[in-house]
This record gives structure tokens, sequence and C-alpha cells, in this order.
């Protein structure tokens, strides 16, 4: 997948990266990285020597047909594991659980601690479940990274890519192994994925949003539908005044005949 995958991505893209030598030769560590594109899963991995295993939602590895069987086998290729989204507590259970065995087996573990990607380019507050926990559990050092500009090359709703540079500016690696056995104490998952966040947006240069990016695409949605909504009441309401405008026009026709029929 590095030959073909990541030495299609160089090729076409030309990423320009910052920071490779933060990057441990060997031994296990945590990639924490902003996440603005569907692609950050490959470019990150494209340009690095490592495998690095990220965690995927488990629809792209148990859709049936020739099109899924194809879509699973892409993604077990490039080194991703399926984590069943269907409850929260659940997912994030078995993403801890997911990370702790790679990182045990001595090799690289991808996450994103927004938790999602971002829903406007901004950077938002990270869930301090996964990242922290697994740093703790682990003593693995924290490895923050910064995506800029993926998001720029297919947006939403965008079939064809835009060829253009991307950028990865990894930085240095952050020991938290002063916390380890505190992997049950909120606050202290709270302030270690904080310091990572903070980290990313030096990094990254993204505007700080200090809330949870679920909660703002909630928020996006509901303003959608809302306007949505919005539109189909004033369409309505149009075609309401259009037809009352059209019955008054044809009552005052009528009424003209009668007064032309009454005349001597």
């Amino acid at each position: 997948m590095k030959v073909t995958v990541g030495g299609s991505l160089k090729l076409a893209f030309r990423p320009w990266v910052e920071g490779l030598e933060h990057i441990p030769a060997e031994g296990p560590a945590i990639l924490a990285s902003n996440h603005l594109s569907f692609s950050d899963s490959f470019f990150l991995p494209a340009v690095l020597d490592r495998k690095v295993t990220f965690i995927a939602k488990a629809e792209y590895f148990n859709t049936p047909g020739v099109k899924g069987r194809l879509t699973a086998a892409f993604f077990k290729g490039v080194g991703q594991l399926p984590v069943d989204r269907s409850g929260a507590r659940g997912a994030g259970e078995a993403a801890i659980k997911s990370g702790i065995e790679v990182l045990e087996r001595g090799e690289l573990f991808g996450i994103y601690p927004e938790g999602t990607r971002s829903p406007d380019g901004r950077l938002y507050r990270g869930k301090p479940g996964g990242l922290a926990r697994v740093a703790l559990a682990t003593g693995a050092p924290v490895v923050p990274v910064a995506m800029i500009d993926t998001e720029k090359i297919q947006p939403p709703g965008k079939v064809v890519p835009k060829l253009m540079r991307p950028g990865i500016r990894i930085g240095k690696p952050l020991d938290f192994t002063r916390y380890q056995g505190m992997e049950h104490d909120r606050f202290v998952l709270r302030a270690v994925t904080d310091e990572v966040m903070y980290e990313i947006m030096k990094l990254s240069g993204q505007e700080y949003v200090d809330m949870y990016a679920t909660a703002m695409k909630r928020q996006l949605a509901e303003a959608a539908k809302a306007e949505k909504e919005a539109g189909k009441a004033a369409r309505s309401a149009l075609a309401q005044a259009e037809r009352e405008q059209t019955a008054k026009e044809k009552a005052a026709e009528r009424d003209r005949a009668a007064e032309q029929r009454t005349e001597p």
C-alpha cells in the first residue's frame, strides 16, 4: 500500500512535511492529529517509513457486495482497524482496546482527538477518553501532528480532487508518564487532552473552538433543517398568496362580466 497508494499520493500531490525527525525510528508512539479530511489517514502514513494504524468505522469493513468487499480490503491494506460506533461507550472502549494492542506491539497508533472531521476547518475541543487513556495506559509518547489544507483537496460534495500541495507538520513528542496509573481520573484526562490540542493548535495555526466538533455538526444540521423548513414555509405562503390573488382577479372578472350583461 505504501508503494501503490502512498507513492501515487506523493507523486500527484507532493505533500510537504516538517518535523519528520520527531517520529521515533522504532518503538510505540501515538500520533495525535487534527482532522480536516477523509484523506488525512492516507497522507500521513504515505510520508512515513513506518506503518501507522488508525481506527475506522465498522461500516467500511462490513458493507455487503463486491464494492463492500473491495472497500474492506482497501482499508485493511492501509492499516485501519474497524470499530463499531453504534454505541458511544462501546465504540470508545473498542478504540481504547485497539490502540493499546497496537502500541503493545511496538507500532505507531494514529488517533484524531476531535473524534470527527472538523465541519469548518477550525480546531475543536479534544475528547478526553481515547487519546489520554491510551497514552496513560501504555506510557507511549504522544506526537502532535497538524494536517494542513487537506480539506481543500476534496471538499464535501466534490467528486474530483483538486491537485494541490497539502502540508504535514509534526511536533516534538509529549511525555505523560508522570500521570501513569491515573487514567481513570477525569481531570487528568482533560489536562492531557488539552495539552495535546494546544500543541496541535500551535502547529496548525487553526482557530480553536472550545466545544466538541460533534456538537457543532448537530448545530449546523439543525440550522440547515430550520432553514430548509423556513424556505418551504415561505414558498408555501407565496403559493397561497398567488392562489388568493388569482381567485380575486377571477372574481373581479366575473363581476365586470355581470355588470356588462345588465347594462341597457
